[in-house]
């Protein structure tokens, strides 16, 4: 396994890769790796000749100072976890400076819109940051194929629009969100909650569960009523906003349209910590 942390020295070796025209896939990630990283992984092994893991906390697309802070940081056991899974994985895990060279500032993306809904509407600024990171490792990698979990469906759709719009030559690839057990997407901020929030965070893909089923004979606006209702009954929880949007361009569905294809997403906090999911409703 080969660990790269300078930009200059995983391009020269990632060039002789391309010199001999292996194809080589990309699975970004801000570490803390659990099985739906490694099924992302996994993936790209299997549709590439050579795979990398980038392992990198990106500053800017937090807007919320306290959770970049705690933003759970384990790159031992990250690598270890990678090694387990295949021992030719490559790992970028550059510092700050590395990426970012003297100014720790995104670039402004217009994405037509798609920035303006659910996550980009409560978190300031993040899809630049988002948009900035994944196109400066595009730059560094040249990967042919990119993979991207559905847990953030929103930032897949945007990551899609990025690469139409500055004609990147990378193929997007989404894959099925991992839950646990019990249901709850995994994510890296589980790893920072109680055992008993992680048990009562069940609600959140039942929720889901329920909304689907429910959609099927109610508009969208009943059925965000009646999530809504479910939570206000559980104080534990603070709902910031559950929307049910049109897949395509994630605009707010008034009405239904047989011709249209619509997710819910929704966005929870407990214990000061936010968790997002989302399901398709069709």
């Amino acid at each position: 396994m080969v660990i790269f942390t300078e930009q200059n020295v995983l391009s020269s070796h990632l060039s002789l890769l391309t010199n001999d025209n292996k194809t080589i896939g990309f699975v970004p990630t801000m570490g803390a790796l659990h099985e739906g990283h490694l099924s992302l992984m996994k993936e790209a092994l299997k549709e590439n000749d050579s795979v990398i893991v980038s392992i990198f906390v990106n500053p800017t697309q937090f807007n919320n100072k306290e959770d970049l802070e705690k933003y759970p940081r384990t790159l031992a056991s990250d690598i270890e976890k990678i090694k387990m899974l295949h021992k030719d994985i490559l790992i970028y895990a550059p510092s700050v400076e590395d990426i970012y060279l003297k100014d720790i500032v995104s670039e402004h993306f217009n994405y037509d819109g798609l920035e303006t809904k659910m996550e980009g509407k409560h978190r300031t600024g993040h899809f630049d940051g988002v948009g900035t990171i994944i196109k400066r490792f595009f730059e560094i990698i040249q990967p042919q194929k990119a993979y991207f979990g559905e847990k953030d469906f929103q930032q897949l759709q945007i990551v899609k629009k990025l690469v139409a719009k500055h004609n990147l030559p990378v193929c997007i690839i989404g894959c099925p969100i991992f839950r646990e057990k019990n249901g709850l997407a995994m994510s890296s901020r589980n790893e920072r909650l109680s055992p008993k929030a992680r048990e009562k965070a069940a609600i959140i893909y039942q929720t889901l569960l329920a909304a689907k089923t429910q959609f099927q004979t109610k508009s969208a606006k009943e059925v965000t009523q009646i999530v809504s209702n479910v939570f206000e009954k559980h104080p534990d929880f603070n709902l910031e906003y559950f929307e049910i949007a049109d897949e395509e361009t994630l605009s707010t569905c008034v009405r239904k349209s047989k011709t249209k294809k619509y997710r819910g997403f929704i966005a929870v906090y407990i214990e000061n910590i936010r968790l997002i999911d989302n399901i398709s409703l069709y």
